[in-house]
């Protein structure tokens, strides 16, 4: 079967725009992203978006979709390819920090801009928001689970506060490094999950030195 070459080319010019708005997220905050903005940052008229998207709110939940994908194409995906228990679990803290520091984001993360942004506001775009906050938790607490179940950490640690912690430092990571030196604020992430991860396992030299 011939896939249509117009089709092949609208999915590409989607993609192309999504990953504009992505940025343009972190730039200005997802409420101020609009078709007209987007627009003018690709060079195109708003009418060739709107056979995308018709409503402001369309392109907001598109570019969270988006950025979900996104993350987990730079971040999840890697952090899944170490071997079980605790080293996975530091690799997905570890790659985030790398995506954080990477400068492909403006903003230095999405989500944790849209969610500070959004956290006070109903609707759909707050839900999708939610949603992908609530997947990383249950990522984070299944890969410490799993780190138990092995004896990589210690057997009466709480799933939920320990990914409540490593989250913690990730978000205080994304808006100290635009304020404040990014190496120090790199330097203070990376070595803040170490040594908690460190002083819960029993098998501490299966991570890296440091802290």
């Amino acid at each position: 079967m011939t896939v249509d070459g117009r089709l092949a080319r609208g999915e590409r010019a989607r993609a192309a725009a999504l990953d504009a708005a992505v940025v343009l997220a972190t730039e200005s905050g997802l409420d101020g992203l609009s078709l007209s903005q987007l627009a003018d940052r690709l060079g195109v008229s708003k009418s060739g978006l709107f056979a995308h998207w018709r409503t402001k709110e369309e392109l907001q939940l598109a570019a969270v979709a988006h950025a979900q994908r996104r993350f987990t194409g730079v971040v999840i995906r890697p952090a899944l390819g170490e071997p079980r228990g605790v080293r996975r679990l530091w690799a997905l803290h570890d790659y985030r920090l790398r995506d954080i520091f990477s400068g492909s984001l403006p903003g230095g993360c999405f989500f944790c801009n849209a969610q500070f942004e959004y956290v006070a506001r109903p609707g759909a775009v707050r839900d999708a928001l939610t949603a992908a906050l609530t997947d990383w938790h249950v990522l984070l607490e299944r890969l410490i689970t799993e780190a138990i179940e092995l004896g990589e950490l210690r057997a009466d640690v709480d799933p939920a506060q320990l990914s409540f912690e490593l989250n913690a430092h990730g978000t205080a990571a994304v808006y100290e490094s635009r304020l404040l030196d990014s190496d120090d604020i790199l330097t203070y992430a990376r070595a803040a999950a170490l040594v908690r991860l460190r002083g819960l396992s029993p098998t501490p030299d299966l991570l890296p030195a440091g802290g």
